[in-house]
């Protein structure tokens, strides 16, 4: 039931808008893999070959730190609701800081919001859609406003502390990239 595309359709393009969650899987050469639960308004769908989210400051940085070693990322969404569908885009990741000459460019299709501290865009190579007929259903309550209240009360010059003490390397001591100034 698998099927394969080069490109988003209006469909698909369609079906990642109405999901409140999505996925981002990255992995060292050797190392620990990472799966990361992402949420609230943060994901654009820049065309039908490219994508990307705001990433909020949190308490690691992986998918930054293989990004910067070997590029690959898939991004994964699922219905939890309605038809079931698994959406998955594989291609090559980047990393956008603040101070990056097109980091303007992409900031643009996002609103601001407290903690974003790097955009992640993906070049798509591949996109399969599966079943999901195994994925369970259930109801979107609300996005929770935790990490932002926290972002909000450590201000920017805690959050530049706070990722630069905890968001240089990944947890197999691989560097992110994340230059605070």
């Amino acid at each position: 039931m698998a099927k394969f595309y080069s490109e988003l359709t209006d469909q698909l393009i369609e079906f990642i808008g109405k999901q409140q969650i999505f996925f981002t899987a990255s992995a060292p050469e050797s190392g620990r893999a990472n799966l990361s639960p992402k949420g609230m308004d943060t994901f654009r769908c820049l065309s039908s070959r490219e994508v990307a989210y705001l990433d909020l400051t949190g308490s690691g940085n992986e998918t930054s730190a293989h990004l910067q070693q070997n590029g690959r990322l898939t991004m994964m969404f699922c219905s939890f609701t309605g038809s079931p569908l698994i959406l998955r885009l594989y291609g090559q990741g980047r990393v956008l800081h603040v101070g990056d000459l097109d980091w303007p460019d992409y900031l643009r299709h996002f609103e601001a919001l407290p903690g974003q501290r790097q955009i992640i865009t993906l070049a798509i190579a591949s996109i399969q859609t599966s079943c999901g007929f195994g994925v369970p259903q259930y109801d979107f309550i609300g996005h929770r406003d935790q990490l932002l209240q926290w972002a909000e009360k450590k201000g920017e010059d805690g959050l530049k502390e706070y990722r630069t003490t905890k968001n240089q390397t990944s947890i197999d001591g691989l560097p992110t990239g994340l230059q605070e100034s």
